[in-house]
C-alpha cells in the first residue's frame, strides 16, 4: 500500500551573495552655472539615464551671498536644454545645523518629488553646505529608494569631506546623524567660487578635516599644511586649492580602498577626533561650527596620544601650532561637561557611548603614534583624558 505521507523536506539554509560597483566622478572647477562653462551640461548628457528632469535644492545662506544663483540655474537650463529640465522652482531649505534637527525638510523634498513625478533616473541636485547636502541626501537615498543625487558643496568642509562621501543623514534623540543612509552621489561638482563668499569661521573649519587626513594617512601632507597655515589663515585661495584637492584624494581612496565603505564594522579611521566633536557640537547646541569641533576633537586624541607615551611632544606641540596658526579654539568651556560624572547626560564622556553605539560593536578609538601614523585602540582611560582637557586649557591660555 502507498503511503499519502509527504517527508517533510530538508530546508538547508540559503545564501545570497552579490556585489555592486559604485563609481561617481568628483569634478573641480570654477563659475559653474556660467553658461560658458559646459562642465554640468557635458557630464550630464554623458550619464547613463533616460530623464533630464532635475530638482535644485538650494542652501538659503548660499543664495543670500549668491541672489543671481537661482537666475543662473534657469538660465543655464535654457541654454543646455537638451542636458537637463528643471522640474519646478529651485527649493530653498535653511543652511546649517537646524536643518538636520528634525525630519520636517526631508519630507517637503520627499513631498516634492512625489508632486513633480520624479522618478528614479532624475536628479535632486543639492547645493549648500554639508549639512544641507547630508539632509537632501536623505531625502534622495529614501524617495522611490533612492533618486540620483547631484551634490554642489558650498564650504570648504563640504568641498574635502563631506560632500565627496557616501554617507546622508539627520540627527534625531539628540544624537548626530541618527538617522541616515550610506547612498553614493552620481555625481559632485566642486565649485571654488563658492568659497570666495564664506565667512572667516566657516573657510577655516573645513581645513580640520585635512589637518585630520594627514595626521592620520600623510605626513608630507601635514608638513604642507603646517608651512602653509599662514597663507591658508588669510584666505589664500592657491593654497586652499591644493588643501581641497589633496584632502579630497585622500577620502575618496579611503572609502574606495579601506575596504569597508558603508562601514559594516566598528572602525572608522576618517573620525579621528571626531568622537567629541560630535558631542561638543550637541553640547553646544550646534554654536561651535562641525570643522571647529574636530579641530578641538584632534587637539584632544593629539593629547592624549602624546599622554599615553604615543606621541613625541615635538610633535604633539606642531599640531596644537599649527590648528592655533590656523585659527582654531583649542579649548571649549563644554570640554570639561561633568568629566567626574561620565554617565551624565551632559557629560563629554558621554560621547564615547554614543560613539560606540553609532559605529556599532566596539569602542574604536583612532589615536596617534606619529605624525602621519594613525592606530586604533578600544578603550579609553578617563583620567589621562581629563589630564589632556587640563592641558589643552594651560596650552590655548
Amino acid at each position: 500500500m502507498i503511503s499519502n505521507t509527504i517527508a517533510p523536506p530538508r530546508l538547508q539554509p540559503l545564501q545570497q551573495d552579490f556585489a555592486v560597483r559604485f563609481t561617481y566622478d568628483v569634478h573641480f572647477t570654477n563659475g559653474l552655472f556660467q553658461p560658458e562653462n559646459p562642465l554640468l551640461a557635458t557630464v550630464l548628457s554623458q550619464a547613463k539615464t533616460s530623464s533630464t528632469r532635475l530638482l535644485p535644492v538650494i542652501d538659503a545662506g548660499v543664495l543670500t551671498a549668491h541672489p543671481q544663483l537661482t537666475e543662473q540655474i534657469q538660465t543655464y537650463a535654457q541654454r543646455y536644454p537638451d542636458a537637463m529640465t528643471l522640474v519646478s522652482e529651485p527649493l530653498i531649505v535653511p543652511g546649517g545645523e537646524a536643518v538636520k534637527n528634525s525630519a520636517d525638510w526631508v519630507e517637503k523634498i520627499q513631498h516634492t518629488v512625489h508632486e513633480t513625478a520624479i522618478c528614479r533616473h532624475s536628479y535632486i541636485m543639492a547645493i549648500g553646505g554639508g549639512a544641507v547636502l547630508d539632509m537632501a541626501g536623505y531625502a534622495a537615498a529614501t524617495a522611490h529608494r533612492g533618486v540620483r543625487l547631484i551634490r554642489v558643496p558650498t564650504t570648504v568642509l563640504a568641498q574635502n569631506d563631506s560632500g565627496i562621501g557616501v554617507k546622508n543623514g539627520i540627527n534625531a534623540f539628540g544624537k548626530k546623524n541618527f538617522l541616515g543612509a550610506f547612498a553614493p552621489p552620481t555625481l559632485v561638482l566642486n565649485d571654488f567660487d563658492f568659497l570666495t563668499t564664506l565667512d572667516d569661521r566657516d573657510w577655516r573649519a573645513g581645513i580640520a578635516e585635512a589637518v585630520k587626513v594627514a595626521l592620520i594617512k600623510d605626513a608630507d601632507f601635514f608638513e604642507f599644511i603646517e608651512a602653509a597655515a599662514p597663507a591658508l589663515a588669510r584666505r589664500d585661495m592657491t593654497a586652499m586649492q591644493a588643501l581641497i584637492y589633496r584632502c579630497a584624494k585622500h577620502h575618496l581612496e579611503h572609502i574606495g580602498g579601506y575596504g569597508d565603505p558603508f562601514e559594516q564594522g566598528s572602525s572608522r579611521p576618517l573620525d579621528f577626533g571626531h568622537w567629541a566633536a560630535h558631542r561638543l557640537e550637541h553640547l553646544t547646541n550646534y554654536e561651535l561650527r562641525h570643522g571647529e569641533a574636530v579641530a578641538i576633537g584632534i587637539a584632544l586624541d593629539s593629547t592624549y596620544s602624546y599622554l599615553q607615551g604615543q606621541l613625541e611632544s615635538r610633535d604633539w606641540q606642531r599640531i596644537l601650532q599649527t590648528l592655533q596658526t590656523l585659527g582654531f579654539g583649542l579649548s571649549t568651556p563644554m570640554l570639561s561637561s561633568h568629566l567626574d560624572h561620565p554617565d551624565h547626560p551632559d557629560s563629554l564622556f558621554r560621547g564615547l557611548s554614543e560613539f560606540r553605539e553609532h559605529l556599532g560593536g566596539e569602542l574604536t578609538i583612532m589615536l596617534l603614534q606619529a605624525v602621519g601614523q594613525g592606530f586604533e585602540v578600544h578603550q579609553a582611560d578617563f583620567t589621562s583624558y581629563r589630564r589632556a582637557i587640563a592641558l589643552l586649557k594651560e596650552f590655548a591660555a
